[in-house]
């Protein structure tokens, strides 16, 4: 039947931050039809998928397939204020280049 989407579409806003220093180790996102913190605790532990495109393509060792797509993989640790923000670890520190774009919730 009909394809299933198993994510949900999520904006990095930024790093988590105090009022003088910026956290880079953690971001927050935004995640699309949310709006207060009691529905965030769904999201707690899912896996957050940043994905971008390289300048070349590599190929993936475990399908050998060539592409230009790579991907962060982060998790989400807990939400952030009452408007439907989280926080999310990723493996390596997203770029400043990432601030803005869309990242990916996974729903399993």
């Amino acid at each position: 039947g009909q394809p299933v989407r198993l994510y949900v579409k999520g904006a990095l806003v930024g790093y988590k931050g105090s009022k003088v220093n910026q956290y880079h180790h953690t971001s927050l996102v935004k995640v699309q039809g949310l709006a207060d913190s009691k529905d965030g605790d769904f999201y707690l532990g899912k896996r957050v998928a940043y994905v971008y495109k390289g300048k070349n393509s590599k190929r993936n060792p475990r399908t050998g397939e060539q592409s230009n797509l790579r991907v962060i993989w982060g998790r989400v640790t807990r939400t952030h204020g009452r408007s439907g923000v989280v926080r999310a670890k990723f493996r390596s520190n997203l770029p400043p280049k990432s601030l803005g774009g869309t990242v990916r919730i996974m729903l399993y």
